[in-house]
């Protein structure tokens, strides 16, 4: 299924990288395990699966060197543990993990025994995981806890195999993605990145689980108002979105957070108003601007000030971009007692697009 580029789709004029993603940035990895399985009702068996587990991983090294790091919420109703830490100390020392609401303490415990697996320092101290979570139980039976250990370590391993990549990694109906659905909707995981002039690659990653079909916005054309409303029944909750911004520029965990919360600027230019239960919180790390343990800086120099301005452009139109991936590649899917998300049609779109510019 295509990506928003593939069909003339440009957001902004800053290019982008060789996957156009969060692959871009080097030493980062993303994997998912995707849980699609229809069995009987709980007790007798686990029910429709349409769930799984993304790994983010942001360095191999991120436990011993933590990374500079800083959050932003647009609206609180959600949850993504570390995130503490990340606003008071300034940093993250494990990958981030993306799954669904209820699943999410069951991928911490995990995260933290790959840590005590991966890395000999947790032994004698503490870890704090990532892990951020959308709500996806309109195609999901979250009667019975689907991601299991292995699952996670599965994503975990697919992370670490991806490091390096040029080829896009997997978008929309994958990992955590498998049962979101956006602005009407099949949404899910998308990603985008841009290169700076002074040579910085920022890139965003999203779970996509938010928003109303007639506010859906494409390249500034009001889509929703023009595509028939695929009217799902039930109505879906109001749903959530999670953001994660990956730069290599070295910034201070302040700046972090500064361009974490640009994200929901890329969101509203889709359409996003962030309803009041929905869970729009962001993330912003660094990989070149470390510290230790004890958090003593490593010495690298920071940008800061207005040198930070190209940073803050390529972060909206990254997240504005990674939405419209996250739609383009997700296939309609149907979940648990029938309840359908329809996936968004490229050729439709180019379509709809192409008649809405003829008259503007």
């Amino acid at each position: 299924m295509p990506r928003a580029r593939e069909i003339g789709i440009q957001v902004g004029v800053l290019p982008t990288g060789p996957s156009n993603s969060v692959l871009d940035v080097a030493g980062v990895g993303l994997g998912h395990t995707t849980l699609a399985r229809d069995e009987p009702a709980p007790p007798a068996g686990r029910g429709v699966a349409r769930t799984g587990v993304t790994t983010l991983l942001l360095a191999d090294d991120a436990y011993p060197r933590p990374l500079t790091a800083g959050g932003a919420v647009l609206n609180g109703a959600g949850e993504c543990t570390g995130f503490l830490t990340a606003r008071e100390w300034g940093v993250v020392e494990t990958p981030v993990y993306l799954t669904s609401t209820m699943q999410l303490g069951r991928v911490y415990d995990a995260a933290v025994q790959i840590a005590l697996e991966t890395e000999v320092g947790v032994h004698d101290d503490v870890v704090i995981p990532v892990v951020g979570e959308c709500d996806d139980s309109f195609l999901n039976d979250c009667r019975r806890l689907q991601v299991e250990v292995d699952d996670v370590r599965a994503s975990h391993r697919a992370a670490l195999a991806s490091v390096g990549s040029a080829s896009p990694p997997a978008e929309g109906a994958v990992g955590a993605g498998t049962g979101m659905s956006c602005l009407g909707y099949k949404g899910g995981i998308g990603t985008s990145s841009r290169v700076t002039p002074a040579g910085y690659t920022v890139a965003v990653l999203l779970l996509t689980n938010f928003g109303e079909h007639g506010r859906l916005t494409v390249d500034g054309a009001p889509v929703g108002r023009l595509l028939p409303d695929p009217a799902e029944t039930p109505a879906r909750p109001a749903g959530s979105c999670l953001g994660v911004v990956v730069t290599d520029a070295p910034l201070a965990g302040a700046d972090c957070a500064r361009l974490a919360r640009r994200v929901g600027l890329g969101l509203a230019r889709t359409g996003s108003t962030a309803h009041h239960g929905s869970g729009e919180i962001f993330l912003g790390v660094s990989t070149t601007a470390r510290v230790d343990r004890d958090g003593d800086h490593d010495g690298t120099p920071r940008v800061a000030g207005r040198a930070l301005d190209p940073l803050f452009e390529a972060v909206v139109d990254a997240a504005e971009e990674a939405v419209l991936n996250s739609l383009l590649t997700a296939p309609t899917t149907v979940g648990r007692d029938g309840n359908t998300s329809e996936g968004l049609d490229a050729e439709v779109l180019t379509r709809v697009l192409r008649e809405w510019r003829r008259g503007h």
